[in-house]
């Protein structure tokens, strides 16, 4: 299965790219038979969404929609690398989800926020709404950063250890999400349905895995 860390902000002079290697890294070191990659989406560099047709019917004109498309098709779970701004999550991750909407259903994500006092916080709740109408499944656990740029030194992030913690953790989780999820998103394959340990799930995803295997 891919783990797929996307950095989200594409703003000159961005810490996220530190962030999201730190993360990476530590993600490389996981137990759990992740593969585990890192997309950039200032290189993806996606336009405003300019595809006339609703995403739910696959229908892309657009190469870089296609390149997008497949990137995300052939994951099995997100970590976003989340910023923000004005208490909400940034505008370049709110396009590149809008572009797709199969692609993400029924995919666990996880978020790393960071930001000043707040540490990303509104922005993550803020981007679980958004990934719950595109029916991929947030997990619980999240990684906050308060006062981000104080852990920088020379385009390095360091990380305190209760943040190393909580990104294995989230990791951890992630990876059973993902392997549940797998066999599920096999239009009709109401057997992986049965098998499922229901809770591993949080009560607020009931309405989106009521829908798998249909």
């Amino acid at each position: 299965m891919k783990l797929n860390i996307i950095i989200t902000s594409t703003r000159p002079n961005r810490v996220s790219p530190c962030i999201g290697k730190w993360f990476y890294e530590v993600a490389k070191q996981n137990n759990n038979g992740l593969q585990v990659v890192l997309t950039d989406l200032a290189e993806v560099n996606l336009p405003l969404l300019d595809e006339p047709y609703h995403p739910s019917k696959h229908h892309y004109l657009h190469e870089h929609t296609k390149i997008w498309s497949n990137i995300i098709e052939t994951s099995d779970a997100f970590v976003f690398i989340l910023p923000e701004y004005n208490s909400c999550a940034p505008p370049s991750f709110v396009n590149a989800i809008d572009y797709l909407y199969n692609e993400w259903n029924f995919k666990p994500v996880g978020f790393v926020g960071y930001g000043a006092i707040n540490g990303g916080r509104h922005s993550v709740e803020n981007a679980k709404s958004l990934m719950e109408a595109v029916m991929a499944l947030p997990v619980e656990q999240s990684v906050i950063i308060e006062h981000a740029v104080e852990q920088m030194d020379d385009d390095t992030f360091h990380a305190k250890d209760t943040q190393i913690s909580a990104a294995k953790r989230m990791i951890e989780n992630i990876a059973v999400v993902a392997s549940d999820l797998h066999e599920m998103r096999t239009p009709g394959n109401l057997e992986a349905v049965k098998k499922v340990s229901w809770n591993k799930f949080a009560p607020w995803h009931a309405d989106i895995l009521s829908q798998v295997g249909r």
